[in-house]
């Protein structure tokens, strides 16, 4: 009984640090029932490059967020419940080792781990953990999940129309199919449900068109935009959830593995720190 008070406050205690290391703008982690696993460091691959983000797999959520101050502060924190999450085995390339892609309705994105055995822990305790939370009845395993986007240096031309990217003539990506469009090929916004079932998300024309006639009143209510260089207003500001500072950080991925090179940053490391599954009920 003593031990099992004891592992309770030491476990809302490692909660409550989680959560003040996002500081203000981080949502409540602490319920009830709720069990921090394990913790570390990943890389996860953004449009800017390889950038270490700090994971934190709870028995029911994998939470990730920005390193601000290594160990103490952390930003943009994002909440996954497992049930969302589908994970994918990835094979090593020449330049890329320990590598994985986290699959979410909201978004898809690769990650890495320092060695073998700690992709293999990281990914056999979100799985394990999944299972448990499955297996309670609580819940049903997600169906529908976001595409990876094809990133920008894989294609110097629209991917719809085939007119060549400028200065002028930006990239853009279509939240449904990931290709690379340009401005006029993607006017069209769309409500896509398991990425936010509020929010007009931008489409090309081509998967516009090919929504299934149950959304047919979405897409008469699709809102035009003028050309590329239109600074996007109001609701659009605030781009698939994520604000643009985040957009540009998080959600426009560069989905291409094989541009990792991670020999420069390897002290943005830390090991993987996991929390036997025995300390969650000690014997009495």
């Amino acid at each position: 009984m003593a031990d099992q008070l004891l592992f309770t406050q030491d476990n809302l205690d490692r909660i409550h640090a989680v959560e003040n290391s996002f500081g203000p703008k981080g949502k409540p982690l602490s319920k009830p029932g709720r069990v921090l696993i394990g913790e570390g460091r990943l890389m996860k691959l953004s449009r800017r490059g390889p950038q270490p983000k700090v994971f934190f797999l709870f028995n029911d959520v994998l939470v990730y967020g920005s390193i601000i101050l290594n160990g103490r502060w952390n930003k943009n924190q994002k909440i996954i419940p497992l049930e969302d999450i589908q994970l994918k085995d990835l094979e090593d390339s020449v330049t890329m080792r320990n590598q994985w892609l986290i699959r979410t309705p909201c978004k898809s994105f690769y990650v890495a781990a320092v060695s073998y055995e700690e992709k293999r822990a990281w990914m056999e305790h979100i799985e394990d953990w999944q299972s448990r939370l499955l297996q309670s009845g609580g819940c049903r395993p997600g169906s529908t999940f976001a595409v990876t986007w094809i990133p920008d240096h894989a294609s110097a031309v629209c991917m719809r129309c085939s007119n060549k990217f400028t200065m002028a003539q930006r990239r853009h990506h279509c939240r449904k199919c990931g290709f690379v469009v340009c401005g006029a090929c993607s006017k069209k916004r769309a409500v896509i449900q398991h990425i936010h079932p509020t929010k007009w998300l931008r489409v090309c024309t081509t998967c516009h068109s090919s929504l299934s006639t149950t959304d047919a009143k979405t897409q008469e209510m699709s809102r035009q935009r003028g050309n590329s260089t239109e600074k996007i207003s109001s609701d659009e500001d605030e781009v698939d959830g994520f604000s643009e500072e985040e957009e540009a950080e998080e959600q426009m991925e560069d989905h291409d593995p094989s541009r990792w090179s991670l020999t420069t940053l390897m002290d943005s490391w830390s090991p993987y720190v996991y929390l036997k599954p025995d300390h969650l009920r000690p014997q009495t």
